[in-house]
This record gives structure tokens, C-alpha cells and sequence, in this order.
């Protein structure tokens, strides 16, 4: 028995420790969502510490995944009535009700420990250290820019666009 629980605890370290994210879409549009019009693919977020994300886009389909992430960047490849096709960072592709998912844009640390700055600038001072798999909020980010204004446990700052995943290259947010 002991063998067992050291075996899955391994597991889960192994699938922890090496976790990349997977590398997100071109962009929002040019394709519409056939159910609300906008682009996609185009980012959102978990609405929930508990999602399930199932096989099929109705609740007859199994789960295949549950995210117990609140405010877990997705990316949303697809719309089916108020179901949306979603890829998560670890990988996961599924549906995802509608309703547990919102337009708050957030990001997911990638890589090992990443600094936050003060100002957009490698040299300005650090503000916050920043590990894989931190979640925060994307505030703003210039089309084009290769930083964006971010806000982590309560703390405000600029982070590199290559060290998290939850935006396109090249997007403007607001």
C-alpha cells in the first residue's frame, strides 16, 4: 500500500514538475463565434474553482478534466449554443459551459521563476518574483509590446509577454 501512495505521489510530481504550457493560437478572429460573434480563438478565464470540462458540448458527454484553477486563462477555439470548445495551458482541450467562464483576461507564469518590474524595462527595479504556474491578471498590454502591465497577489508591475500564456503575440489589451 505504502508502494502505491509513493508511486502516485511521484506521478504527480513528475506531471507537475514537468508541465509546459502549450504555445496559444495567432490571434483573436479573423473567425466569428457562431453563438456570440466574436472572434475566435480569443482568451478568457475560469469563473470557478471547480470546471468540468467534458468530451462534447452538452451535458450528456463525460468529464474529462475538472480545473480547480479560479481565473485560469483559456483559450476558446470554437462555440457550440453556450457551449465553448476551450484549450487549456497544461494542454486540455474540451467544452466548457458558458457559464463558467468569463471575460476577465489573466495570464499563467510559464517557465521556472520570472520577475516582475517595476516599469517596462529588464533593467527597472523588481517589484515581485514570480514562479511557474502563478496566476494573475493582465491590466493592459500595448499591440506589439513586448511587456505587459500584469497584477499578482496584489502587487502591480510589468511582466516579459514571453513569460506567461494568456495573451497572442502581437494582441493590444485594454
Amino acid at each position: 500500500m505504502k508502494w502505491q501512495r509513493a508511486a502516485g505521489l511521484m506521478l504527480l510530481a513528475l506531471m507537475l514538475g514537468g508541465w509546459h504550457a502549450v504555445n496559444p493560437g495567432t490571434g483573436p478572429g479573423p473567425a466569428k463565434g457562431s453563438a456570440t460573434g466574436w472572434p475566435v480563438p480569443r482568451f478568457a478565464s475560469l469563473r470557478s474553482n471547480e470546471i468540468y470540462m467534458r468530451a462534447g458540448p452538452g451535458f450528456q458527454y463525460p468529464i474529462i478534466w475538472v480545473y480547480h484553477r479560479f481565473d485560469l486563462p483559456v483559450e476558446i477555439t470554437g462555440e457550440f449554443n453556450v457551449w465553448r470548445h476551450v484549450l487549456a495551458p497544461d494542454g486540455g482541450v474540451g467544452w466548457v459551459h458558458e457559464a463558467l467562464l468569463h471575460a476577465v483576461r489573466s495570464f499563467i507564469v510559464i517557465g521556472g521563476r520570472h520577475t516582475m518590474r517595476a516599469a517596462p524595462r529588464a533593467d527597472a527595479a523588481p517589484v515581485a518574483y514570480l514562479d511557474k504556474g502563478v496566476i494573475g491578471l493582465i491590466t493592459s498590454c500595448r499591440q506589439d509590446a513586448s511587456w505587459c502591465a500584469v497584477e499578482a497577489g496584489h502587487r502591480h508591475g510589468w511582466l516579459r509577454r514571453a513569460d506567461f500564456w494568456g495573451s497572442f503575440p502581437g494582441e493590444a489589451i485594454k
